[in-house]
């Protein structure tokens, strides 16, 4: 009898285990600089939010409202892949040009209810970077943002050494065709709670996944 249970209990496993894995759908990440040039039709790939240094530029203010110092402007694709990248003030942020466009990621989303579960896969981060997961809500009036598990309190982690990282949370609700996710950068090593950051300056989008 204790055989069969056992048996039995195995089986249910397997079959658990089975609809998990048909339910769960696996999306891929783009780069958020691709994803603001092809949005916004930019001419060359452009990402608004990290800099780099560059003798001829004047102070000023960049796309998306970011205000930068002399001597820094935003980064381009066409640029150095080696040179490195700084906040808009100048500070440098640990990654070059070609590393930080180079980084890639997967979720893997498991139906639970109204709350659905995230598995993240990434490679190429900044190296012990400190990282939020924001929802993006797109609408008519505009977009906002929101941290992914509800709360700013599960949403970030700390990639390793290797750039590599892992994250499982629970989502705060269903994600819809209008909305995204977003890995926020804290070049500060901080959380900020409800909130991305400050853009440019202490927040950088670096990924992001629009819902098909």
């Amino acid at each position: 009898m204790k055989r069969t249970i056992t048996l039995a209990v195995a089986i249910v496993a397997i079959l658990i285990a089975t609809a998990t894995a048909q339910t769960a759908k696996a999306y891929g990440f783009i780069s958020h600089a691709a994803f603001f040039s092809v949005e916004t039709k930019q001419g060359n790939l452009l990402d608004p939010q990290v800099f780099v240094a560059d003798a001829a530029a004047h102070a000023g203010t960049g796309p998306q409202g970011i205000a930068h110092a002399a001597g820094y402007r935003p980064a381009y694709g066409v640029d150095d892949p080696a040179a490195p990248l700084t906040n808009a003030q100048g500070k440098e942020l640990g990654i070059t040009v070609g590393k930080w466009l180079s980084a890639r990621g997967q979720v893997k989303l498991s139906p639970q209810g109204s709350n659905p579960r995230a598995i993240f896969l990434f490679s190429g981060l900044v190296p012990r970077g400190r990282y939020s997961m924001f929802e993006n809500h797109f609408t008519p009036s505009g977009i906002s943002f929101t941290p992914l598990d509800g709360t700013g309190k599960t949403n970030s982690f700390t990639a390793g050494a290797d750039g590599n990282a892992k994250l499982a949370l629970i989502v705060a609700g269903q994600i819809s065709r209008a909305e995204g996710v977003l890995l926020v950068y804290h070049s500060d090593g901080m959380d900020h709670g409800m909130e991305r950051g400050e853009i440019g300056v202490n927040a950088h989008h670096q990924l992001i996944m629009r819902m098909p």
